[in-house]
Formats: C-alpha cells, structure tokens, sequence
C-alpha cells in the first residue's frame, strides 16, 4: 500500500533509487497517481526549504529536478489514463527574470496528460514574446509561472502587454508559484491562481468547457 509519507521523505532526502522504485509499483498496480504527485510536490517544498536554509546547495536542486523528471516519465501515462482527453492549447513558461524551470516543467506535464497542446516557451520570456505567440498561433489560454518576488512583476507586465495591444479580452491568465496568492492575482490582473499543478489544470480545463 502507498504511503505518501515516505514519498514525500524519500523526494525530500533524494533517494532516487528507492523513491523511483515505489513509483513503478504504483504505475504497476495503476491507482494513486494524484496522491503520488501530491507527495512528490510537497517533497520538492521540502528541498526549496533546505536550500533556502543552508543544507542543499545549488548542485541539490539540479539533482531534485533530474528525479522529479524521471519520477513524472513514470507516473504520466497513469495520469493520462484518469484525465486525459483533447482540452486545447495553451502557452506556458517562466516569465521575464526567472530561470526556474521545475515547477514549469511538472505543469507542463500534468497539461499534456490531461489532453492540452502545450507551446512551452521556456524560462525567461519576455511579455513582447507572449503576446506574439498568442496572436500568431491564435491561442487563448496562458500560463505564467515563477518561483522569485520579481516574477509578480514580469507577470503583471504581461497582463498589462495584451492590453497594450487590445488582446486582453481574448485570452484567460492563469499565474502560478510560490509568491502568487489572490491579493497577488487581482493587483496584477490575472484571471486565477494557483500553487497546485492539479489545480491549474482543472481552471484551463473549465475555461475550455466555457468556449
């Protein structure tokens, strides 16, 4: 029987043998991917909050992303299985000034298995590039993320770019990371939030019912 307990620890401590191991008994018995994903989010809390206190250095934190990869290859075609389906097509990356890819690349995949077309523009990306993207390939969902302070500002800068360029009213924005919250979302004007991937899906999933 899973528990998400030692999941949780076992992503925490990077014990990727043991913790990679659990996970293809899971995909095996096919049940508790969510419960899974769960586990393995808040382990990678765990590491965010060990490097900002001094125990993981900057070489853990590549090492936690390499195993949350392998850790989401397993557990993708089981969360495929209990959400898929075809949802459309969205843009997501890492605003202006963040190079943090984690969190975006786990969205990314919890969007794929759940049925939508993703154009993942990668970390960094300014407004300019957003929006052209968006009035080029006609899309109409974007999903902003970032882990720093700095990123409410790029995201704001985004919002206020397809105003700018009488987009706004054509596109839904979801924001996520760790400095996002809903005082966050209405000052920058965003359409919702979110921290859990899971939850992130179940927005764009409801706005493409909406259309």
């Amino acid at each position: 029987m899973m528990n998400t307990h030692d999941l949780e620890n076992m992503m925490a401590n990077l014990e990727e043998n043991n913790l990679l191991a659990a996970l293809s008994a899971i995909a095996q018995s096919g049940e508790h991917a969510e419960l899974a994903l769960e586990a393995l989010q808040n382990g990678m809390s765990k590491v965010g909050d060990r490097f900002e206190e001094g125990e993981y250095f900057v070489s853990d934190l590549i090492y936690a992303g390499a195993i949350m990869t392998e850790a989401m290859e397993i557990l993708k075609p089981l969360i495929s299985s209990e959400t898929g389906g075809d949802s459309g097509r969205l843009i997501l990356c890492t605003v202006k000034g963040d190079l943090h890819d984690i969190g975006k690349n786990i969205v990314k995949t919890m969007m794929e298995a759940a049925g939508f077309d993703v154009v993942d523009l990668g970390i960094d990306v300014s407004p300019e590039r957003i929006v052209r993207t968006a009035k080029d390939q006609d899309i109409g969902i974007i999903a902003l993320s970032g882990v720093l302070t700095l990123a409410i500002n790029s995201m704001k800068d985004v919002v206020d770019a397809f105003r700018e360029a009488g987009f706004r009213d054509r596109v839904k924005i979801l924001i996520g990371g760790n400095p996002v919250s809903e005082e966050s979302c209405m000052s920058i004007g965003a359409d919702a939030w979110a921290h859990s991937p899971q939850k992130g899906v179940n927005i764009c999933k409801a706005w493409v019912a909406e259309c």
